[in-house]
């Protein structure tokens, strides 16, 4: 599994997704998982140690995953070091050479491990574990938050809930969850949104099957207030998928005329409507490019866009932690470019006196205010909107959520409004 990311690129979830399913045992998919996550979380301390290790790189990447996973158990699980060690030895027994390598490598780890983690902690890259091209984007961004977004981005997050109000009182749902011994706690500044004391198996979530909660970072659950619906609009949901937003807003305000929910992703928009029918809400579902409305828009305006548009996701690291090896310094221009256009291809759906919300997940500037200040000068007939809010900052443009704020993802919000 670890090979697949780091090698061939493919997304940890996907990965994961796939070779779960054939686990029978709950407690085995959890440390598999754990495994994984933790290897990439910490893949840039690791690789460091593992190089210093060895005398010249591996070339074998599953040997080199292997050895990743054999140290991240010495180093950050509570599993027994000789049964790290004989496990992931053994684990190498189809590559009889590989055996006796890995099991120096971790005798030598045990016997070394304080000077080797000294030296990781001298080296910035290993000492926070993220790409070198990373931390000098952040840093150059946000010097001041810069070391608290670099640690909160290898934190593990909190599991946060969206209550469907349409359907149940915030307080009636902390009620059932206590009563099933899960224990949770009310977001002052979200009405929707509680945070479990610790994850919990969705199926063990009460009314979670019939729809009466929903899974979601409270940074997400700020959009459907902030479009500030009212009953008889007409919502357009630009880059839908996976549908946690266009449910919340149908929730929020049960009496729209109509939300379209579009997404260029015929099989993510799959989850749309699975997520949807869980929660008993209809919408209608557009599988189209953003960039090109002409091929899906029937020409009736929208009182409220929302364009959670595609970004780096830098803003959830901490949920994602295989962004920091996936994503490459020269992906953030194209997304610039790709975000743009899909703000320009949607801006004239808006009806004059609508309001349109740009959302991403990302805490670059490039992708946030500096795309907001760009598209103002460009449309004189769009002006912004202020964010009068108890959580993040206000920027330059919009409103700024950094990683690990109240708990929260990172993330960008962005209102306007045209004349």
């Amino acid at each position: 599994m670890l090979s697949r990311v780091l090698q061939d690129g493919q997304s940890l979830t996907a990965v994961l997704d796939a070779a779960l399913k054939s686990i029978e045992s709950s407690k085995d998919r959890a440390f598999i998982q754990a495994l994984c996550y933790g290897v990439c979380r910490y893949y840039h301390r690791l690789d460091f140690v593992l190089s210093e290790l060895l005398d010249k790189p591996l070339k074998d990447q599953d040997v080199k995953a292997l050895a990743l996973v054999g140290l991240y158990q010495l180093k950050y699980m509570r599993v027994k070091p000789h049964a790290a060690v004989s496990e992931t030895v053994l684990a190498a027994r189809k590559k009889p050479w590989a055996k006796a390598l890995i099991n120096a490598l971790l005798r030598r780890y045990l016997r070394e491990q304080n000077s080797l983690e000294q030296k990781a902690d001298n080296v910035q890259s290993a000492a926070v574990s993220h790409p070198d091209w990373l931390i000098k984007h952040i840093e150059q961004d946000w010097p001041q938050q810069a070391p608290k977004i670099l640690l909160e981005n290898n934190q593990q997050p909190p599991m946060a809930l969206r209550v469907n109000l349409a359907r149940i009182s915030r307080d009636q749902y902390l009620q059932q969850s206590s009563a099933q011994g899960i224990a949770a706690v009310a977001v002052d500044f979200c009405s929707s949104a509680i945070l479990l004391d610790k994850p919990v198996a969705v199926d063990l979530l009460p009314g979670f099957a019939e729809g009466l909660v929903s899974v979601q970072d409270v940074a997400a659950q700020l959009a459907a207030e902030l479009l500030e619906v009212q009953p008889g609009h007409r919502v357009l949901d630009v880059c839908a998928a996976p549908g946690g937003k266009a449910a919340h807003i149908l929730e929020y305000q049960p009496q729209l005329k109509e939300l379209v929910a579009v997404d260029i992703d015929e099989s993510r928009m799959q989850r749309v409507t699975e997520n949807l029918g869980r929660s008993r809400l209809a919408a209608t579902l557009v599988v189209g490019d953003a960039a090109n409305s002409q091929d899906w828009w029937d020409g009736q305006l929208y009182d409220r866009i929302l364009l959670d548009a595609p970004c780096s996701a830098l803003g959830v690291i901490r949920r994602h932690p295989d962004i920091k090896l996936l994503r490459k310094a020269e992906d953030i221009k194209p997304l610039q470019a790709l975000q743009l256009s899909i703000l320009n291809a949607v801006w004239p759906l808006l009806a004059s006196g609508g309001i349109m919300l740009y959302a991403t997940c990302s805490i670059l500037k490039q992708e946030n205010e500096q795309q907001i200040h760009a598209f103002l000068a460009e449309h004189p007939d769009a002006v912004e909107l202020p964010i009068d809010a108890a959580w993040g900052f206000a920027g330059s443009h919009g409103r700024q959520i950094m990683t690990g704020e109240s708990a929260m993802d990172g993330f960008y919000y962005a209102r306007l409004g045209k004349s």
